[in-house]
């Protein structure tokens, strides 16, 4: 299948062609959660993102390695390095092992992320199975003079240094140098620093501190958080690869960190495309949870969040994100939700219809037309709001035939269908939760028998009991379509 996909570029602030740097391959890294508590709606979107990115180079037949990191180390309290690492505080708190509270949210992410449909990455590597990828990393900095080793023990990344030789630092964010020279003072406890905005690779662990290891020649510490990322892309990805995705929160100072590390360590950029998706708000306010305001995807699902009206499915969470475009910022709000689930609801009912029109000799409607519209949609980086407009169309196209008020033949009927089940099961990774259940098939079957009594008792002019059974099924939620030469049926 011919590519023609163009994705925005976070480096070059434009759309690009992808151009995989070894096609038919394609690598994608994208920065998972920090498993110290439940996945939150403001998880979901990146998720979903990079699932629908997954999704769609595999149908344009590319071989995918998506890698997508689970940090369960080094992640502080604070990005300036200073703070308890966030699972360990949570450990304290439970008086349980760090790694006993991070398998606990890692099984609890991979159901989560299962009920909303995003696949599996090809590879999940956790930040402490990689701390010597990351020592030899280290090494590596220090030996090119872009890391210092401090009296303590602990290794910073030399920003002003970097910044000497290749004056790249801010290049991805657009932060500028002087800038954090003003704005950044030194911290308590952060004076073995030569510059404030230097950023940790190797943390000195106390007493206390429960995660330490003892790397050569590094000693009773922990990495930082922005080092794992750099050590695990580039270890199953290579020294430079295809695309690396995120959040548009993690742009700095994790992705320029990256980005500098990569850099330094290489003499070269590692990531040809940067992706970032947008944040999901609550009134206006980035949700997440050291902010104290999200609604977690289980809260969704139940509608146990005071500000839920009721719950909601997980694929209504999944077309909720899927309606706008990654890159916009979505404010949560119950009737974006209830529109959602609307709106979804009229798409799997048309795909359901689509299977009991019966063809004709002849078309009255451009299906080739419409197909190439939801690849022109899904090209232009990824814009699944003109993807769900034209599936609408598809829609529009499926209750007109369902009606008498268009033809349609085999072959286009044949492609309708496709099309239908492509974009809306394959890609945008939506699924029909009604058809989950292993008696659907079974209860069609009923209905059909059902339908098929009532033309006959029909035929003998019983109408009182055509009536009747009419009623009996809209108590159930079918709706009964009485056409010129036949009958068919719906869900409410």
């Amino acid at each position: 299948m011919q590519n023609n996909l163009f994705i925005y570029n976070t480096l070059s602030k434009k759309k690009e062609l992808f151009i995989p740097i070894h096609p038919p391959f394609a690598g994608i890294y994208v920065c998972g959660p920090t498993v110290y508590g439940d996945a939150h709606l403001g998880h979901a979107r990146p998720a979903i993102t990079f699932d629908l990115l997954f999704r769609y180079l595999l149908h344009l037949d590319y071989k995918v390695r998506y890698v997508r990191n689970i940090t369960d180390v080094g992640h502080l309290e604070n990005d300036a390095d200073e703070g308890e690492d966030k699972i360990e505080k949570k450990a304290r708190l439970e008086e349980k092992q760090p790694m006993e509270v991070a398998q606990f949210y890692i099984n609890r992410y991979h159901l989560l992320m299962n009920k909303l449909g995003v696949l599996p990455p090809t590879i999940e590597p956790l930040a402490s199975g990689h701390i010597l990828e990351q020592a030899k990393l280290i090494s590596t900095l220090i030996k090119k003079g872009f890391a210092y080793k401090t009296e303590s023990g602990a290794v910073y990344f030399n920003i002003k240094e970097y910044q000497r030789k290749y004056e790249s630092y801010g290049r991805l964010s657009g932060r500028n140098l002087d800038d954090l020279y003003s704005n950044t003072r030194i911290l308590q406890g952060q004076s073995e620093k030569l510059n404030s905005f230097d950023f940790a690779l190797w943390k000195i662990a106390d007493s206390n501190h429960l995660m330490k290891w003892n790397p050569y020649p590094f000693r009773n510490g922990y990495p930082g958080w922005h080092l794992e990322c750099t050590a695990m892309s580039t270890k199953y990805l290579g020294k430079k690869f295809d695309i690396h995705g995120g959040g548009i929160d993690l742009l700095f100072p994790h992705h320029e960190c990256e980005m500098a590390q990569s850099f330094a360590a290489y003499g070269k950029d590692s990531v040809k495309y940067w992706m970032h998706n947008n944040l999901i708000t609550i009134n206006g306010q980035k949700m997440g949870k050291s902010l104290g305001n999200f609604i977690t995807l289980e809260q969704l699902f139940k509608g146990s969040h005071p500000l839920l009206n009721k719950d909601y499915s997980p694929m209504t969470i999944r077309f909720f994100i899927l309606q706008s475009h990654y890159r916009s910022l979505v404010d949560f709000s119950n009737e974006s939700l209830l529109a959602a689930e609307s709106s979804l609801t009229k798409i799997l009912k048309a795909i359901e219809i689509i299977k009991k029109i019966k063809p004709s000799n002849t078309s009255t409607l451009d299906i080739n037309s419409l197909n190439n519209k939801c690849y022109e949609a899904l090209n232009d980086d990824l814009n699944t709001p003109v993807l769900i407009s034209c599936l609408f169309e598809g829609v529009k196209y499926i209750n007109s035939l369902n009606e008498g008020l268009d033809k349609i033949n085999s072959d286009d009927i044949e492609t309708l269908k496709n099309l239908m089940n492509t974009f809306v099961f394959k890609i945008l990774g939506l699924e029909n939760e009604k058809n989950n259940d292993k008696d659907e098939p079974f209860i069609e079957e009923l209905i059909d028998a059902s339908l098929n009594i009532r033309q006959i008792i029909k035929l003998n002019k019983d109408w009182s009991t055509s009536d009747k059974i009419r009623e009996e099924l809209n108590k159930i939620g079918i709706l009964i379509k009485d056409r010129k030469n036949d009958v068919g049926w719906e869900r409410e």
